[in-house]
C-alpha cells in the first residue's frame, strides 16, 4: 500500500516539474501564470503554424497536414472563420492587456496575410494564396486577383468578393479593430488604413437600394435589378420549380449575413464615425424590415429573388421560411435599434417572436426550413428529393438549429433598460483547466473523438491536431482573466 502510494506521489511529483500548473490545480492562476502561458503559446502558434502570417482551421500535431473546407497546402491560408481573421483577434486581445511586442506581432503579421488577400473588388474569399495551389491538393481554389499582392504571390481572375460564412465580414472587422489598436501608441500602418476604407466603400456600394446584401459582388449592386426597388416580401406562386442559376447575385440571408454584416458597419462607425456606414446599417434595417413575410409566417426566408420572394440557393436549400436566419434578423434587428436608438426596428420582432415559438419542434429546435404557407417543416432525403422526413438527411448540413428565443425576447423586453456594462466573469476553473492542458512544447492539443468539425475535415480516431478555434478560444478567455484582474 505505501509503494502505490509513494509511486502516485511520484508520478504527480513527475508531472508537475514538465507543467508547473498542476502542482496547485486548487489555486486561483496568478497572473504571471496567465501571463507567461499566453506568451508560450504566441510563440508557438505563431513560429510554427502560421504560414504567410496566416492560418487554416486545423493542422495536425506534426505540422505536415493542413484543413480549412477540405485539405490544403502550406502556401495557403483561410479567410472564412475560424481561419486567419479569428487567430489575428486573438492575437490581438492579448496585446491589449499584456501589451506584449509577441502578440502584436502575430496580429501583425496575419492583418498584413489579409492585405495581401484582398480582391480588386474590394473584399475577400475563402482563402488566400501565395503560391500556385497543389493540383494534388483535394480541394483546389481558384488564384485571387488580389488588390496589392507580395512579391511573387501569384494573381490569377477570381474577383467574387464574398459575404458568406462570415468571409469579408470577419476580415475587414478584425482589420478595423487592428487600425484602431494601434493608434495612437504604435502609428497607423498605411496599408492596413488603406485596406479597411477601400473595403468599407465597396461593401456600401454592393448594398442594394432596398438596403439587401447579394451573397458575393464583383461591382457595385446592379441598378437594374427589381428587387432593389423598395418592396414588400411576399410568397411566390411556384416555389418548387422556379430556380435562378445565379442565387448568389441576389438579396441573401444565409449563414448570418445581416447580423455580421451590422458588426462591420457599426465598428466601422465606432471606429472611424464613418457617415457611409450609417446609412448603410440604417438600410439594413430597412431591408430587415421589407423582408419579413406577410402573415401566416410573419418571419424571414434564406433567399430573396427580384420580386422579394423567397427563392432556390443551393439544392439543398429550398424557397421557405428558415428558423436560423429568422433567428438572425431578429437579433440583427435588436443590434441595429440599439445602436441608432430607433425603434422602428424593433417593429417586427412580437410578431416575429409569437410565430417562431408556435413552429418550434418537439424537442424545443426549430428546423431550418419550413414550407410556404403550410409551416410545415421542410427536410431534403439523401437524394436531394424535398420532403417532411427528417430521416434521411445529408449528413453535411444544419437541418434543425437551437432556439435563441428565451435570450431574444429577453432582450426585446429590456430595450428601455440600461446596458450592462459589468465585466465577463472567468471562472478560474476553466483558466486552470487552459493552463493544465498547455503542453511542454506550448501547445493546446486536441483529440479527435468522431465529432462533427468545421469545414467537414477528415481525421481519423485518436488522431492527434491543433485547432485555430482552440487556440483563439483560450487566448480571449486568458486574456479576459488578466483584464478583470488588473
Amino acid at each position: 500500500m505505501k509503494q502505490r502510494i509513494f509511486g502516485f506521489l511520484f508520478v504527480v511529483i513527475l508531472a508537475s516539474c514538465f507543467n508547473p500548473h498542476l502542482a496547485s490545480a486548487a489555486e486561483p492562476p496568478t497572473r504571471d501564470e496567465v501571463s507567461q502561458t499566453l506568451l508560450r503559446a504566441s510563440k508557438y502558434f505563431q513560429e510554427k503554424v502560421a504560414r504567410h502570417g496566416g492560418y487554416g482551421y486545423y493542422v495536425d500535431a506534426g505540422l505536415k497536414q493542413r484543413w480549412g473546407e477540405g485539405r490544403f497546402d502550406n502556401d495557403t491560408i483561410i479567410v472564412q472563420p475560424p481561419g486567419t481573421p479569428s487567430v489575428g483577434m486573438a492575437y490581438l486581445e492579448a496585446y491589449r492587456v499584456q501589451q506584449a511586442k509577441e502578440h502584436y506581432l502575430g496580429a501583425l503579421a496575419a492583418a498584413q496575410a489579409l492585405v495581401a488577400g484582398q480582391l480588386e473588388s474590394g473584399g475577400w474569399t475563402q482563402v488566400i494564396h501565395f503560391a500556385k495551389p497543389d493540383p494534388n491538393q483535394k480541394v483546389v481554389q481558384r488564384l485571387g486577383k488580389y488588390r496589392h499582392p507580395r512579391k511573387d504571390q501569384p494573381v490569377g481572375s477570381w474577383n467574387s468578393s464574398s459575404l458568406d460564412d462570415d468571409q469579408t465580414q470577419a476580415a475587414l472587422v478584425f482589420l478595423l479593430k487592428f487600425d484602431r489598436a494601434t493608434s495612437p501608441t504604435i502609428p497607423a500602418i498605411p496599408a492596413i488604413s488603406d485596406a479597411v476604407h477601400y473595403g468599407l466603400e465597396q461593401l456600401c456600394k454592393a448594398q442594394f437600394s432596398n438596403g439587401g446584401f447579394p451573397q458575393v459582388w464583383t461591382k457595385p449592386a446592379p441598378l437594374a435589378l427589381e428587387g432593389a426597388l423598395p418592396q414588400q416580401a411576399s410568397y411566390p406562386d411556384d416555389w418548387r420549380t422556379a430556380k435562378v442559376k445565379n442565387y448568389w447575385d441576389y438579396p441573401t440571408l444565409n449563414d448570418g449575413l445581416a447580423g455580421t454584416v451590422a458588426d462591420v458597419l457599426i465598428t466601422a462607425h465606432e471606429t472611424y464615425a464613418d457617415e457611409a456606414s450609417i446609412a448603410a446599417l440604417r438600410k439594413l434595417g430597412d431591408f430587415l424590415i421589407l423582408a419579413q413575410m406577410p402573415e401566416p409566417q410573419p418571419a424571414w426566408a434564406q433567399q430573396y429573388n427580384d420580386k422579394m420572394q423567397p427563392m432556390w440557393a443551393r439544392k439543398f436549400e429550398p424557397p421557405a421560411i428558415t428558423g436560423s436566419e429568422s433567428q438572425d434578423a431578429l437579433e440583427t434587428l435588436l443590434k441595429i435599434a440599439r445602436y441608432t436608438k430607433d425603434k422602428r426596428y424593433l417593429v417586427p420582432i412580437p410578431r416575429a417572436i409569437e410565430y417562431l415559438r408556435k413552429s418550434e419542434l418537439p424537442d424545443g429546435k426549430l428546423a431550418r426550413f419550413y414550407e410556404l404557407k403550410t409551416n410545415k417543416p421542410l427536410y431534403m432525403n439523401s437524394k436531394y428529393e424535398l420532403t417532411y422526413d427528417d430521416s434521411d438527411v445529408p449528413s453535411h448540413y444544419g437541418w434543425k438549429v437551437p432556439s435563441r428565443l428565451d435570450k431574444i425576447e429577453k432582450e426585446y423586453k429590456s430595450f428601455d433598460k440600461p446596458a450592462e456594462t459589468k465585466p465577463k466573469k472567468i471562472d478560474p476553473a476553466k483558466v486552470r483547466q487552459i493552463l493544465n492542458e498547455l503542453d511542454s512544447e506550448g501547445r493546446w492539443v486536441s483529440t479527435y473523438k468522431g465529432e462533427k468539425l468545421t469545414g467537414q475535415s477528415k481525421f481519423a480516431d485518436g488522431q492527434k491536431y491543433l485547432s485555430s478555434a482552440v487556440f483563439a478560444k483560450n487566448i480571449e478567455i486568458l486574456s479576459e482573466y488578466l483584464r478583470n484582474a488588473q
